[in-house]
C-alpha cells in the first residue's frame, strides 16, 4: 500500500473476455493491485460471468451492468462503497458519465475515444498520417474528403455526437491517467484540464526483462513484425522499405509477420509478386512470439497511425530486441534513437525514412549489439511496480479531490 489505508476500488470495464489490449491490462493490473493490499471488485457491462470469461482472475467479486442506463450503473456501483472507481470504457458514454457523476472516478484512456470520429486518428488522404486536430465541429467538414474513416455520412454523425458527449468524462472524471506523454496531451486538446491528467505508462503483462543484458549475437537478417494488418499499421511502408533497407546493407533481410488481419492476403500477394522474402506465421501465442522475437534483428513497427503507447516494442526490448519505426504517438516515449533503436519522422510518413532507420540499427555490429543493450535497458524501466507506484497515488487523490 502506498498510504495508511487500504483502498476500496471498483475497477470498471466493458468485456468479460479478455478480447484485446484494455482487458489484458485489466485483468493484470488487478492482481497488481490486491498484491499491495487493496480491496477490488470488477464491473463488466458486457453480460456473462468475467472470470469464467478470463477478464478477471479467480476469486475477485464482481456485479453486471449488462443492460442497465447510466444512472442504475451508478447506483449499483456506489452500493459497494468504493473508495474510488477506475473505469476504462463502457461502450456508452452514458454509463462513464453516470458513474464520474456521482463516484470519485479516474479514467484511464487506453484510446482516442472522445478524441477523434472513428477511433484511428489518422487519415488516409492526401496521405496516410496522423491527425493532431482535437474532436470538434471542423472533423465533420474532414472526416469524408480526408478517409478518416468509413463513407456513410449518417454513421459519421453519429459517432461524432457519441464521441462529443464522450468528452465530458475529460471534464468530471477526478483524474485521467494514460500510458504516454501522447496520450497526455490529446486529452488536455479535448478538454481534460492538465494538471487532472496523469502520465501512468504501461507495462507488458505476459513478458518481464531478461535478468541479464543481451549478450552479442550474429545477425540472422529477420525483420519482425507484429500485431494486426491494417492499413493504419503502415505495413505498405514497411514493405517498400525492406528491400530498399536490404539492398543498402548488401545482404538479404527477412520480413517474419507474426500477425493477421483484413489486409493480410493483399499483404502476402505483394510480398510475392515483389520477391522479398517473407514468412507469415499468422497469430502466434505468447511463447512463440517471444521465441521471434530472440531470433529477429529488429522490430520493425511502421505505424502511420499515432499509437497510444505501443507496447509491442517493450515486449521486445524484454529480450533485447531493439525496433525500428516512425516517430508517432506514444511510441517515441520508449524508442529513443541511438539507444533502445531507430527512428523515422511520424509526420509524413516516408518508406524511405524508415528504410534508413533499419539500415541504422543494422549496419555496424558494434552499433546494433548496443541498441540490443539499450531496449533491454529501456524495458526495464516498464514494469508493474513502476506502474503502481504511478497510479495507486492517483487513485488515493481522487478519493481525497
Amino acid at each position: 500500500m502506498t498510504g495508511d489505508t487500504a483502498l476500496r476500488i471498483a475497477i470498471a470495464s466493458y468485456y468479460v473476455r479478455p478480447v484485446g489490449g484494455v482487458e489484458t491490462y485489466v485483468r493484470s493490473v488487478i492482481t497488481e493491485i490486491l498484491a499491495r493490499g487493496h480491496e477490488l471488485t470488477a464491473v463488466t457491462i458486457q453480460s456473462g460471468d468475467p472470470v469464467a470469461g478470463g477478464a478477471v482472475p479467480a476469486g475477485v467479486p464482481w456485479v453486471s451492468g449488462a443492460g442497465l442506463t447510466g444512472v442504475a450503473l451508478a447506483a449499483t456501483v456506489a452500493a459497494l462503497r468504493p473508495d474510488v472507481v477506475y473505469t476504462h470504457g463502457l461502450g456508452e458514454p452514458e454509463l462513464e458519465a453516470g458513474l464520474a457523476a456521482r463516484l470519485p472516478t479516474v479514467y484511464f484512456a487506453h484510446n482516442y475515444a472522445g478524441g477523434c470520429i472513428s477511433g484511428t486518428k489518422s487519415h488516409a488522404l492526401p496521405s496516410a498520417r496522423a491527425c493532431t486536430r482535437p474532436l470538434g465541429p471542423g472533423c465533420l467538414g474532414l472526416y469524408l474528403p480526408r478517409r478518416c474513416g468509413g463513407l456513410n455520412p449518417l454513421e459519421m454523425v453519429r459517432l461524432y455526437r457519441r464521441e462529443r458527449s464522450r468528452q465530458e468524462l475529460f471534464r468530471t472524471a477526478r483524474f485521467v491517467a494514460v500510458a504516454s506523454r501522447h496520450m497526455a496531451a490529446e486529452a488536455a486538446r479535448n478538454g481534460a484540464p492538465e494538471d487532472r491528467v496523469k502520465l501512468t505508462p504501461l507495462f507488458p503483462p505476459a513478458m518481464k526483462p531478461d535478468p541479464d543484458p543481451p549478450p552479442p549475437k550474429p545477425p540472422t537478417g529477420r525483420v519482425l513484425f507484429v500485431g494486426r494488418i491494417t492499413a493504419p499499421k503502415g505495413w505498405r511502408h514497411l514493405l517498400d522499405a525492406v528491400p530498399q533497407a536490404s539492398a543498402a546493407l548488401g545482404r538479404p533481410l527477412t520480413l517474419v509477420v507474426a500477425g493477421d488481419g483484413p489486409d493480410r492476403d493483399a499483404f502476402e500477394a505483394e510480398t510475392r509478386r515483389r520477391g522479398v522474402p517473407a514468412e507469415f506465421l499468422g497469430w502466434v501465442g505468447a511463447a512463440e512470439r517471444e521465441a521471434e522475437m530472440r531470433r529477429a534483428d529488429v522490430l520493425a513497427v511502421p505505424s502511420v497511425w499515432p499509437e497510444p503507447f505501443g507496447l509491442v516494442g517493450i515486449e521486445a526490448g524484454c529480450v533485447g530486441l531493439p525496433a525500428a519505426g516512425f516517430a508517432v504517438g506514444g511510441i517515441p516515449d520508449w524508442l529513443t534513437p541511438g539507444v533502445s533503436g531507430e527512428s523515422a519522422p511520424g509526420e509524413r510518413p516516408d518508406p524511405r525514412e524508415l528504410a534508413d532507420a533499419l539500415v541504422r540499427v543494422l549496419a555496424d555490429a558494434a552499433h546494433f549489439n548496443r541498441l540490443r543493450v539499450g531496449a533491454w535497458e529501456s524495458a526495464r524501466r516498464f514494469t508493474p511496480a513502476a506502474h503502481l507506484d504511478r497510479l495507486l497515488p492517483v487513485l488515493e487523490a481522487a478519493v481525497k479531490a
